[in-house]
């Protein structure tokens, strides 16, 4: 018995309809009235408009329409050929985009930084109410928070560990949304638990208490803000005699040495899209968007109906702005140590403590997206539908009187595939009644 390939066991892959989905439907029935209204309406509360806004929205309405150009995918052994449309490729957005860009971080993850064999652990540092406002409104405070939080978190592993020299791998994801969307910034971090010695050894971080860290969160927040002239050094005194000063520090998710898959699955969640498109409802009639929450108890929890300009306000908060890093590395897992790291040679007759990339060629194979859709949903859009064999690309086309000339055939074909419409047909007149 011939061997099954191993292309058998994967779906063949269908094109996305985007324009089905509510999100999409949200966007393009009241995007317009959006913009026109956010000045009076969303200003006060989400900050002034952004031109960023706008120029995703656009990107996102063009995502999966044809019109906007398209790749024509070829079986060479059936002659199989159909047209795949571009992604918008926004960020914090489209749920299918962001799908894509976290299962290619995912790969370089596994591939170029994690350390195997190390245990890792999720940090999750909140701020209070008062200060999330800021974050809204002058951006860059995201990056000086997830800073600090690098460095509370070092200090603590160092201090605890007796080791101030210790390197500590931090992955540090920006969040800015909640439960249900709403604007809520705070930082996931899956930092090693522990750090490296400049010799390579690795150092357990100590059992420690969370109340502790939180404080020296706290601490070093404020003293940024009253440092960045937002805070008076009064307001952030009276701040630190708050009872419940809203400041949080979790960190009770470990992932222990070797278990890499479910560092990737943390990874994923941390950097997750503010939208999930399964919670999510949109009426048309009735003017209405329901979010579900992804919790079961607490504040947060439940499903909240608002009227579509309010839910796009909410959301298009979380769009970045243009080069704005929302994934940052520190320490040992830092873009400048690991470039040193590289470069040093291991001493001779010792194995290297530090797991190194895979070959180039390999990660560039494996960031085509091809395997990668085949990651995402278990398909090959390269397997052809009719035949089973390989497909591939023969031409990106973008120029609009291609564009327009191949649609017009495709159209046509399907018409005459239908073939003409069908004469009614009636039924046979019934015979008379016999009389009894």
């Amino acid at each position: 018995m011939s061997a099954v390939p191993a292309c058998a066991a994967l779906g063949v892959y269908k094109p996305r309809r985007p324009q089905a989905s509510p999100l999409f439907r949200l966007v393009s029935d009241h995007f317009r009235a959006f913009q026109h209204a956010y000045d009076e309406r969303f200003a006060p509360t989400y900050g002034d408009w952004r031109p960023v806004v706008r120029e995703v929205a656009d990107r996102f309405l063009e995502y999966g329409v044809l019109d906007h150009g398209f790749a024509r995918v070829r079986c060479d052994t059936c002659t199989h050929e159909y047209l795949l449309a571009f992604s918008c490729k926004a960020r914090y957005f489209c749920p299918s985009c962001h799908a894509k860009r976290l299962a290619l971080w995912t790969l370089w993850l596994e591939d170029s930084l994690l350390v195997a064999g190390v245990p890792h652990r999720q940090v999750v540092l909140t701020i209070p109410k008062r200060l999330r406002a800021w974050c809204l409104y002058r951006r860059s405070l995201l990056g000086d928070l997830a800073r600090v939080a690098a460095r509370t978190v070092t200090a603590a592993v160092r201090a605890l560990a007796g080791e101030p020299t210790l390197a500590v791998g931090i992955v540090g994801c920006i969040q800015t949304h909640g439960s249900l969307a709403n604007w809520h910034p705070h930082l996931h971090m899956i930092a090693t638990d522990g750090g490296f010695r400049p010799d390579g050894t690795f150092v357990s971080w100590p059992a420690h208490d969370t109340a502790q860290l939180s404080e020296a969160f706290r601490r070093a927040v404020l003293r940024l803000f009253v440092r960045l002239g937002l805070f008076e050094r009064e307001d952030a005194e009276a701040m630190l005699a708050w009872p419940h000063s809203g400041f949080h520090v979790h960190d009770a998710v470990l992932v222990p040495d070797g278990d890499m898959a479910f560092a990737l699955r943390l990874a994923r969640y941390c950097a997750r899209n503010p939208v999930a498109l399964e919670r999510l409802e949109y009426d048309a009639v009735q003017r209405q968007v329901r979010y579900r929450s992804d919790k079961a108890d607490g504040p947060t929890a439940g499903t909240e109906t608002v009227d579509p300009l309010e839910f796009l306000a909410r959301l298009t908060a979380h769009i970045p702005n243009k080069h704005q890093v929302m994934t940052r590395y520190y320490g040992y897992y830092a873009n400048r140590v690991r470039g040193a790291r590289r470069t040093r040679e291991p001493p001779a007759g010792e194995p290297p403590v530090v797991v190194e990339p895979r070959p180039l060629a390999l990660r560039e194979a494996r960031r085509r997206w091809a395997e990668l859709l085949q990651q995402i949903f278990e398909v090959d859009p390269l397997r052809c539908p009719s035949c089973g064999a390989a497909m591939r690309i023969v031409a990106f086309i973008t120029q609009r009187a291609v564009i327009d000339r191949i649609l017009d055939h495709v159209r046509r074909a399907r018409e005459s595939a239908r073939g003409p419409p069908q004469a009614t047909r009636r039924a046979p007149a019934r015979p008379p009644r016999q009389p009894a």
